[in-house]
């Protein structure tokens, strides 16, 4: 046991709650340092008018992840969280298309494959065996890549790595990958979509993702009643009684670093913590460039001006004074032409013309975030993180998306229904997490240089100083941050082993 080490973990993200917890248990003295007044990160939550909003993070996705963890720390995730299957797992509208306007997808192939027979007559063998090869990628990627720490490059490399990186089509973009499969694009936007959970565009995302196919259509979608933030509760409650001592509105000034090694923080008000280790879940942007002095800054201001983030978003939170009987759980509206927003995103930053966006309404599921009778609708649509529109400019595209759900979503009465409303855009994310150019998924977008050269989870320059969440490995994600955490532990913990953790031991 590591009684006497002291650890310090810096925010309170899936991540940083992740390692605290990894490391309380096994005996490590923990506190954690966060400079909001809620803990949870991007996952944050707040209430309004008797409405109940989850901010940021809505799907609950790859399962097989948090069970793994909740059994790693000895926990039943029973006895943490109620989860509950999604059916549909989502519905897609399809604007001006006569044909199929509407269509429900439900994560069960069988069930699934009528639908989009609909779409692409003929399709039924290529999707079975498309969807086969995209398990068995992901049983690859957790194996021997999601749960790896990696030193340099030239780890992937290394011949078993390298022997198994070539079934994973990692030097094909997915757009080129799916068009080898299918020709309907309607089809290929709905084993697209989840690429905005990575933050990056098909045209420009490597092929090894399409193992997000198998999350979606192999392994369902869910929800923890009570809203994702019952997720940081849990962590919460966990980390309490392994003993981790959680300090919220305490935001950090400086990492201290002594000889080249981290020694503590020093807080805002000018308080020092003293730790023989420190993890930091902020932004990497941030950690690197505002609490570091530059001798030891890994990842320095022009590392970042050359790096290409995940997308910002434009979000509304809606309590509507009715209910919207036409949507489901999780709605997803797809733009016409779908290259074009993405360029509009990626390459000419704009608000797009045409986007796409998604509505989630949880109480399609959970009744008790609302008054009797009322939806809570939460609405993102995603923007280019390098835009700053003004207040006039960002009124005017809220408008014109209300007029555009009227309209998509059959919602004709949306605007008279809007009981409660609160918006929030990129210098949001900047303000509440230190997002670097208010990017909204917490670090780079997965392009294939940014997937293979991904800021590591150790300082080069300081030792006894790791990084935990979305800006390190494995990436973006409320999954992956929960990996990152295990990938922390290890780092922390000298665990060389490459596998999915099955106790702490490694």
């Amino acid at each position: 046991m590591n009684k006497a080490k002291k650890v310090i973990v810096i925010g309170a993200g899936i991540g940083s709650l992740g390692t605290a917890a990894l490391l309380s248990k096994r005996g490590y003295d923990v506190t954690i340092v966060e400079k909001n007044e809620t803990l949870g990160g991007r996952a944050n939550i707040f209430t309004a008018e008797g409405y109940t909003f989850d901010m940021g993070p809505s799907w609950y996705l790859m399962p097989d992840i948090f069970e793994n963890f909740y059994k790693l720390v000895d926990e039943d995730i029973n006895e943490h969280l109620d989860i509950v299957r999604l059916s549909p797992s989502y519905r897609v509208f399809f604007p001006g298309d006569d044909e199929i306007p509407v269509l429900d997808m439900e994560s069960d192939l069988e069930k699934d494959l009528p639908t989009l027979e609909k779409l692409e007559p003929g399709v039924t063998p290529r999707m079975r065996k498309y969807l086969e090869r995209s398990k068995k990628q992901y049983g690859i990627a957790q194996q021997h890549f999601m749960h790896r720490n990696y030193n340099s490059v030239w780890d992937f490399l290394k011949w078993e790595i390298a022997k198994e990186g070539r079934n994973m089509n990692p030097l094909q973009t997915m757009e080129k990958y799916l068009n080898k499969w299918f020709k309907d694009e309607r089809l290929k936007k709905i084993l697209e979509y989840t690429l905005v959970f990575l933050g990056s565009a098909p045209s420009k995302t490597p092929a090894l993702y399409n193992v997000m196919n198998h999350v979606d259509f192999g392994m369902g979608v869910f929800y923890p009643r009570g809203g994702i933030y019952t997720i940081i509760e849990s962590f919460k409650k966990m980390n309490e009684k392994f003993g981790t001592t959680i300090r919220t509105s305490a935001p950090v000034k400086k990492i201290i670093v002594e000889n080249n090694y981290a020694t503590g923080v020093e807080l805002d008000n000018g308080e020092f913590l003293k730790a023989d280790y420190v993890v930091s879940n902020a932004d990497m942007w941030f950690t690197e460039t505002k609490m570091l002095d530059e001798k030891d800054q890994t990842f320095p201001e022009k590392y970042w001006e050359k790096s290409t983030m995940a997308p910002t978003a434009f979000i509304m939170y809606l309590g509507l004074n009715g209910q919207t009987p036409n949507l489901t759980h999780h709605n997803l509206r797809f733009c016409k032409d779908w290259k074009q927003n993405f360029v509009e995103i990626f390459d000419t930053p704009q608000l797009p013309s045409d986007p796409s966006y998604y509505v989630c309404k949880p109480t399609h599921t959970d009744k008790n975030i609302a008054p009797d009778g009322q939806d809570i609708l939460f609405v993102l649509v995603p923007l280019p993180y390098e835009i700053n529109p003004t207040e006039e400019e960002k009124k005017s595209y809220r408008d014109k998306i209300i007029n555009m759900m009227k309209s998509d979503l059959d919602l004709p009465n949306l605007e008279e229904m809007i009981n409660y409303e609160r918006s929030y855009w990129g210098d949001d994310f900047s303000k509440d997490y230190n997002a670097y150019k208010g990017n909204a998924l917490g670090g780079q977008a997965h392009t294939l240089k940014q997937t293979l050269l991904r800021p590591k989870n150790f300082s080069k320059k300081v030792k006894n100083l790791y990084y935990a969440g979305a800006g390190t490995n494995p990436g973006i994600g409320v999954p992956t941050s929960l990996i990152s955490s295990q990938l922390a532990y290890k780092r922390i913990e000298g665990i060389k082993h490459p596998h999915p953790l099955t106790d702490l031991d490694g």
